[in-house]
């Protein structure tokens, strides 16, 4: 096993690079965050964001990185963390990283599996073991042990080899249920499942129905004794991509939908919040936004958008926001975020770069409010832009992550985690970064 006791920590602190360098940060020496060095990024009042672990200066492509696409993370007992590192889209890229962070002390970073393929989805299952999505399998091992890798264990086998390429989905996320089943998703194999813009000739789609569907979220029967049934139901289905999956204190299962590719230079179609409800239908393909039928399916689908088939969003999201990490914030450090739910939008376009935080009720609902309106990054500062249907007034707390020259790159945020201490701990999968939001002190 490599370990590699990174002197990032010493990098980071140095002067800013050169223009001409490809810096993803410019760092002011001796500008803190909470003891980490302070990203130049505008953050919500009372909170700032530290870096943790990111590309030294003047680091360009994936091949200088020690993290090449840092996506989850997650903290052990113990203080360190594991970290899943995507490495890239092709088979056995993937790596699985134990990050050692202690305030004030270089960083370590040490590679506990190697040769995964597009590991992503990541938790700490009920006998303490460390579980690892891939693209087609969840694994678990022992990050203790002295060879970690000699300990890894397949889970759930058989999960589609859904390899890249146009419009596909192949990374694995997954929750445990309070019962202790593996909730899994499975993201769609096209974009709107048409051949050349009509249906197959089925009325239905093939990839979201039936007892093997894609386009959903599986559920995975615990058995006991470390064991989960090789079988599966579908909790629900017509899901085009459950990346962000999350379980509330109340026992509501939320997910964050990705939604379809539509001409990219229009504002349609917008991102999902669903509440999933055993054997529910969220009309992918048929359906976007609260009802609309999806061009190509219309007259020429059984499904019928607003009809009881089809079960609507429960609020509207920022068209390609791209919401791929979920969580309920549960700790004191951060009491403005005391009770939401954060979701990171990964997305590229201009409603992307954001962390946000919803209010919740008692049931876990995020509650909604007429008349809101969505930022987006413009040329010009933010633009404002209207719902057509239910939608949220989150807290933003990135509301300055898009790209500056010479200043920051625009932000990529993934995965999301609360540290034992309170802090916000993000993964940044297209800067190659793990940052660390806080109280706004030095």
């Amino acid at each position: 096993m490599k370990r590699v006791v990174a002197a990032l920590a010493l990098l980071l602190l140095s002067p800013p690079a050169p223009a001409a360098a490809a810096t993803p940060y410019a760092l002011t020496p001796g500008l803190t965050c909470d003891g980490w060095p302070r990203l130049p990024i505008d953050m919500a009042p009372g909170l700032c964001a530290g870096l943790v672990v990111g590309p030294p200066h003047g680091a360009t492509g994936l091949s200088r990185r020690t993290l090449r696409m840092p996506r989850t993370l997650i903290q052990l007992p113990g203080g360190d963390w594991i970290v899943t590192d995507l490495g890239g889209w092709d088979p056995g890229k993937g790596s699985v990283w134990r990050l050692r962070a202690p305030r004030g002390k270089p960083v370590e970073l040490s590679r506990l599996l190697t040769g995964l393929t597009m590991p992503h989805g990541l938790g700490i299952g009920p006998d303490g073991q460390v579980y690892v999505g891939e693209m087609s399998r969840i694994i678990r091992f022992s990050p203790g042990a002295p060879l970690p890798a000699t300990t890894v264990e397949v889970v759930v086998a058989g999960l589609p080899d859904n390899r890249l390429h146009d419009n596909r989905h192949p990374l694995s996320n997954f929750i445990f249920d309070a019962n202790g089943d593996l909730l899994v998703n499975v993201g769609a194999p096209s974009d709107r499942c048409l051949v050349k813009d009509k249906p197959d000739g089925s009325p239905r789609c093939r990839q979201s129905e039936g007892a093997a569907a894609l386009a959903g979220v599986r559920r995975y029967r615990f058995l006991g004794k470390g064991q989960w049934s090789a079988d599966f139901t579908m909790l629900a289905r017509g899901l085009r991509n459950s990346l962000a999956l999350v379980r509330t204190p109340g026992g509501t299962i939320l997910q964050a939908e990705n939604s379809y590719d539509f001409d990219p230079a229009t504002d349609r179609p917008f991102e999902e919040l669903n509440v999933l409800v055993e054997g529910g239908h969220y009309g992918w393909p048929y359906c976007y936004d609260m009802d609309a039928s999806t061009p190509g399916w219309g007259a020429m689908t059984d499904f019928r958008c607003r009809s009881a088939d089809h079960s609507r969003p429960a609020l509207l999201l920022p068209p390609h926001a791209a919401p791929l990490g979920m969580l309920v914030y549960d700790s004191k450090l951060l009491p403005q975020l005391q009770g939401r739910l954060l979701v990171s939008y990964h997305g590229y376009r201009p409603t992307g770069a954001r962390i946000v935080a919803f209010e919740l009720d008692g049931k876990g609902l995020p509650l909604t409010r007429t008349g809101i309106r969505y930022p987006a990054y413009g040329a010009g500062g933010l633009i404002w832009k209207p719902y057509p249907g239910p939608s949220a007034d989150p807290l933003v707390l990135t509301p300055g992550w898009n790209a500056v020259a010479g200043k920051r790159p625009m932000g990529a945020p993934v995965g999301l985690a609360v540290a034992a201490d309170g802090a916000l701990w993000v993964a940044d999968d297209r800067n190659g970064a793990v940052m660390r939001v806080s109280v706004d002190r030095p």
